[in-house]
Order: C-alpha cells, then sequence, then structure tokens
C-alpha cells in the first residue's frame, strides 16, 4: 500500500480533520442530505423520535417525491403530504411530483460539487461520484441523524481503481461498459469499497455517459464510485452553482486493494439478462428473445443523452405489434430540453408512452407493471425477481439504444444495424 491517499480518504479526511485512512472510523461533516418518497416517511419519523428540535442541515438538504409520482394510492398520498409539512416546517427543499428523479434534481440544481460529502437514502446517490464527489446511500435513520447533526459517522473505504481505454464504436455506450464493468467485478465484488473510474475512455465521455457509470457502481457492492474533474465536469456546473470547489484527485502512490484495466475497443452492446444485473453477455447471445415492454428513463439512463441515442433510432419508425414503450424523462429540465429539440415528439409519434418526469414503472408501484411472463427490456439499474412489480415478468437491461432497437423488432436485437 501507498503512502498517498486516494480520492475517498481526502475528500472523508478533510470533512472529518483527519489524515483519514481505509479502514478507518471517521466523524465527517455533511454538505448534503436527501430523501425520496420511499424513504422520506421513515426518517421523518426517526428525526422526531430523537426530539432533536431544529435542524442542523437547514438549507443544505432536499426532499424528492420521484419514486411514487403521482400518487398512485391514498396511502402513497398521504405519506407526500407528510414530507410537505416537515420541509415546510423545518426549511428544506421540496421537489414535488413532476420534477424528476431525485438524483438527476440533485444535479440539476447544482447541490453536488468536486469534493463535496453528501449523503442520500437511496442506494443510487453513489450517480453523484461522477462528479468528483463522495456520494453515498444511507438508511433513513442515518439521514435523520444527518440532518439533525450535520455530520455521520463512516468508515473510510478501501478503494478499487479502474482505468478504461479505447474508443466506443458506434452503437456502444456509458451503459455497455457499465454492465461490462458489473458482469468482471460481479454484484458483490466490490462490498463497501468505493470505485475510483478512469482513463481516456472514461474522459471522452460526456457527463451524462459518466454518471450512468457511477450510478452502476452500487451494483458492485460499492459505497461510492467516483471520478476526477476536468473541464467537461465544470462546464456542467457553470450556471449550477455558485459553491466554490476544489477538485480531489488521488495521490500518485495512493494505495488501492485492486487495480483493474479494460479495453473498450472492441467491447459490444452488452445485456444483463435475468435475474441479476452481474448476469451479462454481449447482445448476440440473447438476440431475438422476445420482449412485451421496454422502458427508457431510470437514474441509469433518462439524461438528455440517453433520450437523443434512443430517438436517433425510433424517428420515423414504429413499435412493433403489440409491444409496449415508456419513456420517463429523468428530470423537469430534461423534458424541457427533450422538447425543445422535438424529441418528445419522437417518442410519441413512434407509438411510446412519454411519462411524467420520475422513476416511472423502475421501482414497480406503478406507470408500467409487466404481466406474468413477460419480457422487459429496460434501461434502469436493477432486474431481480419483482423489481417492476411482478415476480413472474422477466427483466433484461441495456443501452437506451438497445432498448430503442429492440421494441421497434419486438425482440432483443442489436442496435448496431440502425445506427450503421
Amino acid at each position: 500500500m501507498g503512502a498517498g491517499r486516494t480520492i475517498s480518504e481526502k475528500i472523508l479526511g478533510a470533512h472529518a480533520d483527519a489524515d483519514a485512512r481505509a479502514g478507518d472510523i471517521v466523524i465527517a461533516r455533511l454538505d448534503y442530505c436527501m430523501a425520496q418518497d420511499g424513504t422520506a416517511p421513515l426518517a421523518i419519523r426517526s428525526f422526531e423520535g430523537m426530539e432533536g428540535g431544529e435542524i442542523a442541515m437547514k438549507g443544505r438538504a432536499a426532499f424528492c417525491i420521484d419514486h411514487n409520482a403521482p400518487s398512485p394510492l391514498r396511502a402513497v398520498s398521504d405519506l407526500h403530504a407528510q414530507m410537505r409539512d416537515f420541509a415546510s416546517k423545518y426549511g428544506l427543499e421540496l421537489n414535488d411530483v413532476g420534477e424528476g428523479v431525485c438524483h438527476q434534481v440533485m444535479l440539476d440544481r447544482g447541490h453536488v460539487v468536486p469534493g463535496s460529502l453528501v449523503i442520500g437514502a437511496d442506494s443510487h446517490t453513489c450517480t453523484y461520484g461522477a462528479l468528483n464527489a463522495f456520494a453515498t446511500g444511507v438508511g433513513s435513520t442515518d439521514l435523520a441523524t444527518g440532518l439533525l447533526s450535520g455530520s455521520l459517522w463512516f468508515r473510510v473505504p478501501e478503494t478499487i481503481k479502474i482505468r478504461v481505454r479505447g474508443t466506443l464504436e458506434p452503437g456502444v455506450f456509458a451503459k455497455d461498459i457499465a454492465l461490462m464493468m458489473v458482469g468482471d467485478i460481479t454484484a458483490d465484488g466490490a462490498t463497501y469499497m468505493a470505485l475510483e473510474t478512469g482513463g481516456p475512455a472514461i474522459e471522452a465521455l460526456d457527463l451524462d455517459g459518466r454518471l450512468c457509470i457511477s450510478n452502476l457502481a452500487v451494483e458492485m457492492g460499492a459505497k461510492a464510485g467516483l471520478m476526477e474533474a476536468d473541464e467537461k465536469t465544470r462546464a456542467f456546473l457553470e450556471g449550477r452553482t455558485r459553491v466554490e470547489y476544489e477538485p480531489v484527485s488521488p495521490d500518485p502512490d495512493a494505495g488501492y486493494a485492486e487495480e483493474r484495466s479494460y479495453d473498450v475497443g472492441d467491447l459490444e452492446p452488452m445485456v444483463a439478462k435475468p435475474h441479476t444485473v452481474d448476469n451479462v453477455c454481449p447482445v448476440g447471445e440473447v438476440e431475438g428473445a422476445p420482449v412485451a415492454q421496454g422502458l427508457i428513463g431510470t437514474c441509469t439512463n433518462g439524461r438528455l443523452a440517453d433520450l437523443r441515442a434512443a430517438a436517433e433510432i425510433l424517428k420515423g419508425r414504429r413499435l412493433a405489434p403489440g409491444v409496449r414503450l415508456i419513456v420517463a424523462p429523468a428530470s423537469r429540465g430534461v423534458m424541457l430540453a427533450a422538447l425543445r429539440e422535438g424529441l418528445i415528439e419522437t417518442f410519441t409519434e413512434c407509438g411510446a408512452a412519454v411519462m411524467c418526469p420520475g422513476c416511472a414503472s423502475c421501482v414497480g408501484t406503478h406507470q408500467g407493471i409487466p404481466g406474468d411472463g413477460e419480457n422487459v427490456i429496460s434501461t434502469a439499474n436493477r432486474n431481480f425477481k419483482g423489481r417492476m412489480g411482478n415476480p413472474e415478468a422477466f427483466i433484461y437491461l441495456a443501452s437506451p439504444a438497445t432498448v430503442a432497437a429492440s421494441v421497434l423488432e419486438g425482440k432483443i436485437t442489436d442496435p448496431r444495424k440502425y445506427l450503421g
């Protein structure tokens, strides 16, 4: 192990005023907290049980209503009302129905900057690591503790360093890199570790692609999925935040638990087969499997670049007979941009159902629960039994381009045939 420090060690150490090293337990100051409608109600009950009075994170905390938005049930509506009341009482930012997926909203609003320490009561909070932040999912009780105290304890994770090189061929995207990594590292191969992902292939990606890769860090068991900041990071943050920030890079002699290298020059479109996200193969191995429904969206692939990739294939074409396609932009801002570019028109004309910005059918509570025995091809990040609300359905995970090509033909299809 080197004497230098990783990105995780530096960020956690700076927020704990300590020379933090992997394995250390630190109490670190938080920069931002977030909870969504599936986790906020329990966080509220936990907070009230602590009888702490005012919150320490006023002005640095947000609630997002996205998992069940609009509400499909009376009981859910009551929970949403509870969130609204709590946010109003304690001065939390409330992102109500229609604002979008919590993670995209956090990014759109500039709540995450390089070097920051962010917790969210949602496992895919690790997405923000693409902006050079240490961001991790926590339970509702820990979220309540953070709201109350402004700090939280962490065990500093060991880090796996990943270097990705090579140039992606047309029809191959960041999601394919992410699925390849999950398939190689496996669903528990990085448990309670941090991933530092970089290299020429990552530098070539836009922010939307980088966010997709960091999003899937938790699907390898990781606590965080970090990347270094660059000009693309700064350009993304321009106009979104006034917070001064200092990017964090690892020391040249940082100590890593493991180092991996990938060349994606010959990578093919990848698919995760039911019922685990690390059950990954090239699209050719499952090409021809029938699909009844497609989903383009979620915190993994609902961003503007994702919608553009799908629309390029769908434009001027129609869905296969009997096939459904659900499109859910990741946020209101993404939807407005997609409207201006004509992408929503493309989706509507091809026969898709365009949903309110939010999680849509990903979490399996409403808006597109599949039927028994149906195959779904989705841009989401999880495909375990019952994930979309029906344990008798089968979920395949793929890039937006692969989903778009597949719903045109009614079977899993290599998107390269449509992209040249």
